[in-house]
């Protein structure tokens, strides 16, 4: 039978069965499945499936369809709750990585993308709901620091395992994929049943949120969703297809990239605590730029490879401050906002998620770095958004401009 704790008593529960500890076993979990795929993804779909730059771009196209439909999540949490709604798609992201080797054609890759992106975008809009309605926001910089690092810790140990594995015992692609989707599918099914239902002290809003006051964290996550997928479809690709890198290269760079996050993690949680969101946001977007810049200047000028892998550690780095966006959010939001609001900013997040790669691919075909300085630019635009949160962020003083104008009721 289903148990009910509310939030104000789940510290009387047993420490692992708290709600920061479903936090984090789903955060350790998550990334297990996930980064699996795409540790593999770059050489399975060259080797496998001879796929060219029109072709990720397509698949990534795919991949995010999910993420702009995350609106959706709203409907649903009419019927289901969200941190039920959460374990099940975290379990068809599992379920579905690891029939991934199964279907080695365009086609087959683009089914099995889709279902493994509806459970990942779905368990991540309910897990940022669920984040930002259970940590008192006071705590919640710290604490989101803490579990993007609990996040890179598992990561790691998935790469450390495939880089050391994959030569001396030949490991297959199928192989992979079936345990750390596996590995996923379980925890998932184990924590549905483990856990009560936990209820929080303000309820969500189910129907779909719209308000002018939240403006700018719109179009901050509209860049944020328009960035990444320059980083996560073409950066990795870029050093496969220009410079070769194998499996175990390739995830020998991601390694180094969670080494520094499992360090550094915690205190970018910190940083967002001590300096606000502003100036982490503008430090972020600043780098960024510059980080574009010099990609572009691999293709413009010929640079070497250990340009461009030190290139790819930053680029990494300076995502993890975007937990910024989130705690500007839960500072200027209404508590009940937060589930309907977390779905329409996922779904705006993936607008330019959806045409972009494909769009990207054809335009990649031609030039590369072309597309990296089109990233520079988004992420100027995006500095130019960030100039524009106040130091303080609240309801009312959303951005710099909310007191200059006459006062108007809230919406």
């Amino acid at each position: 039978m289903t148990r009910f704790v509310r939030l104000a008593d789940a510290d009387q529960l047993p420490v692992w069965r708290r709600p920061v500890s479903l936090l984090f076993l789903t955060a350790l979990s998550m990334p297990v499945a996930f980064y699996a795929w795409y540790a593999l993804l770059n050489n399975f779909v060259i080797e496998a499936a001879h796929f060219d730059g029109a072709d990720i771009g397509l698949l990534h196209t795919v991949r995010e369809i999910p993420g702009f439909l995350a609106i959706g999540v709203i409907a649903i949490i009419i019927f289901v709750r969200e941190q039920v709604l959460g374990l099940i798609s975290l379990c068809l992201l599992g379920v579905a990585t690891a029939f991934t080797a199964w279907f080695p054609s365009l086609g087959g890759l683009l089914f099995l993308t889709l279902l493994s992106s509806i459970g990942f975008h779905y368990y991540e809009t309910v897990n940022q709901s669920l984040q930002l309605q259970w940590l008192p926001k006071e705590r919640a910089p710290q604490v989101l620091g803490w579990l993007m690092g609990a996040a890179s810790a598992t990561t790691l140990v998935v790469f450390i395992l495939i880089v050391v594995m994959w030569e001396p015992l030949n490991l297959s692609y199928n192989v992979v994929f079936m345990t750390a989707g596996g590995v996923t599918a379980v925890v998932a099914l184990f924590a549905l049943f483990a856990y009560p239902q936990f209820e929080a002290p303000h309820p969500q809003l189910k129907t779909m949120v719209l308000r002018r006051r939240y403006w700018l964290y719109y179009a901050l996550q509209f860049m944020s969703g328009a960035r990444r997928q320059i980083f996560m479809v073409f950066a990795g690709f870029m050093m496969v297809e220009r410079f070769g890198f194998e499996v175990h290269e390739l995830t020998s760079l991601y390694l180094i990239n969670l080494v520094i996050n499992m360090v550094v993690a915690p205190f970018l949680g910190r940083a967002v605590g001590y300096f606000g969101e502003r100036r982490v946001l503008i430090c972020e977007y600043v780098g960024l730029a510059l980080v574009f810049t010099l990609y572009g200047g691999v293709y413009w000028f010929g640079w070497g490879v250990i340009l461009a892998a030190t290139l790819y550690v930053i680029d990494h780095i300076l995502f993890g401050l975007a937990l910024a966006l989130k705690t500007y959010f839960q500072k200027i939001a209404d508590p009940g906002d937060i589930a309907p609001t977390a779905a329409v900013a996922f779904t705006i997040n993936h607008i330019a998620a959806v045409f972009l790669p494909v769009l990207l691919g054809l335009l990649w075909v031609v030039s590369p770095s072309a597309v990296f300085a089109l990233a520079a630019g988004m992420a100027l635009v995006s500095l130019g958004l960030a100039l524009m949160i106040p130091r303080h962020p609240e309801p009312g003083h959303e951005t710099i401009f909310s007191r200059m104008l006459t006062a108007e009721p809230a919406e």
